[in-house]
């Protein structure tokens, strides 16, 4: 009797398909459910829905035969038409929403989650180990190298050293326009990537589905074989000017030597071992220098695996968190992704990016959009629901960490150990954004005070009794003592809810 089994949109690659020891199993019937419901209930990048749709199509026609593509309005829809009420196999899914779904369906069997280095019981012993310490994300990242063995010398990390963030936060080269590196790999699109787009275009004119920013061509991967091309183009021509810059922004070269790899693995279409293991590979071939090499290791085995571990241990409340109370709403040139109502450059300039293209890397994720929501106090749910859909790369487990944790401390502490933002200064001493711009980045009273001087001041103020108890941020909070323009300052913040 055939077996079928179920591929979600997100587990695309070879490791999805094959057996425990990594064969083809026989007598599988594939089935891959296109889900018109999802695009309803959210808004997404219109980009990252056509790379989602184009990745399933070609996932489909390269099984052939033996998979089945359903395009329905619900999961629940789907598989009925596609299987009635006979038995389903599927692999843990990436989200609480899916894995309700799953166990709501009696005839589905959920197997463990690929796609990931570290299994969720192994983790499970680890932070027991470690509780009622915070879950260190640098104790994590040694762990997982030293149980996995990547890039390490017998018991020692290779080098000597498991973190070059020292040589790894360089600002960009001076008065360089673009990093000098080759350019990245882009796919060509295809006749499914015609079909995807005509499909969009009927949702968008016919059944009232609505999108934001701009789609087309298609810049990121859809296949297997656009991936693994995407893999060896970085590794070969990219990755070893990747490190010294990785923390640096320049407005005419949003890749600079990033490697562009996250929505391929996010889709499923690369494993995280094999990108982590071509890194170790051209460093011990004398090919890319070691701080590089673990600068992009560090980026999956130590960020990626440890995002994914705290989604699903912190459990579904953690979305709701907001030790901060934070509360104001998204405004709406940030919904729609207008950056030309925004005069200052920075988040003009990435805010473009995201529109144009559905990303930005992680310096201006962080330290210009997350740092500007949270110093202006803005509702942290909303602020995940957003990077979520505007990112080709957003699934609720990336995000739901990497926001409401990192960028937006809502949890109060227990993923970091301080907020991440800064005032203009940063910004300008990292990024070649500052000069053309209206506002000062030093400036924080008058015309030309810089917003994120101002809000770095406003937020420092409005939560100095928790931030003072704070050893990382003790210092900062002593610093209003010394402003004597403060209530100018506040001043000023109230009225620029919008820069």
């Amino acid at each position: 009797m055939t077996a079928t089994h179920w591929l979600f949109g997100d587990q695309l690659g070879p490791h999805f398909t094959a057996t425990a020891a990594g064969g083809t199993p026989r007598g599988t019937d594939w089935l891959i459910i296109e889900a018109r419901s999802v695009f309803r209930r959210r808004r997404f990048h219109r980009a990252k829905a056509h790379l989602l749709l184009s990745a399933m199509r070609h996932r489909a026609a390269e099984l052939g035969a033996h998979a089945r593509y359903v395009r329905a309005e619900t999961y629940r829809a789907g598989l009925a038409e596609a299987v009635g009420d006979t038995p389903v196999s599927v692999h843990h899914p990436t989200s609480r929403a899916a894995l309700r779904l799953l166990d709501a369906l009696p005839q589905v069997t959920v197997h463990p989650a690929r796609g990931f280095l570290v299994d969720r019981r192994d983790f499970a012993r680890w932070a027991a180990d470690h509780a009622p310490r915070r879950l260190r994300q640098e104790d994590f990242y040694r762990w997982v190298r030293t149980e996995h063995r990547i890039l390490m010398d017998g018991p020692d990390p290779a080098g000597g050293r498991w973190n070059h963030d020292h040589d790894n936060r360089q600002p960009p080269p001076a008065g360089a326009r673009r990093l000098d590196v080759k350019p990245p790999y882009r796919p060509r699109e295809d006749a499914i990537d015609e079909e995807v787009r005509a499909d969009l275009d009927r949702w968008e004119r016919e059944e009232g589905i609505s999108f934001v920013g701009r789609d087309g061509p298609r810049t990121f991967p859809a296949t297997r074989r656009e991936a693994l091309a995407a893999l060896d183009h970085f590794v070969r021509d990219r990755l070893a000017s990747f490190g010294p810059h990785e923390d640096a922004v320049l407005a005419e070269d949003p890749v600079m030597s990033h490697s562009l790899l996250s929505s391929s693995l996010n889709l499923g279409l690369l494993s995280p071992r094999e990108c982590v293991a071509r890194a170790e590979e051209a460093w011990r071939d004398g090919e890319v220098p070691l701080n590089s090499a673990e600068g992009f290791i560090r980026q999956i085995c130590g960020w990626r695996e440890y995002v994914w571990q705290l989604y699903w241990h912190f459990g579904e409340d953690y979305r709701h968190a907001n030790a901060l109370g934070h509360t104001e709403p998204l405004p709406r040139w940030f919904l729609e992704l207008d950056a030309d109502a925004v005069e200052a450059r920075c988040l003009a300039t990435v805010l473009a990016q995201v529109r144009d293209t559905g990303w930005t890397h992680h310096i201006p994720r962080l330290m210009v959009l997350g740092s500007h929501a949270l110093q202006y106090g803005w509702d942290p749910a909303a602020v995940t629901d957003w990077f979520h859909r505007s990112f080709v790369d957003g699934y609720d487990w990336v995000m739901l960490p990497n926001v409401v944790g990192m960028s937006q401390y809502a949890d109060g502490g227990r993923m970091t150990t301080k907020p991440y933002t800064s005032g203009g200064a940063y910004l300008n001493r990292m990024s070649d954004l500052c000069g053309p711009c209206r506002y000062r980045p030093t400036a924080r009273t008058g015309d030309d005070a810089c917003p994120f001087t101002v809000g770095y001041w406003s937020f420092l103020h409005r939560h100095r009794e928790r931030l003072a108890a704070n050893g990382r941020t003790a210092r900062a909070v002593r610093g209003l003592g010394r402003l004597d323009d403060l209530p100018e300052v506040l001043g000023l913040a109230a009225e620029r809810r919008t820069p």
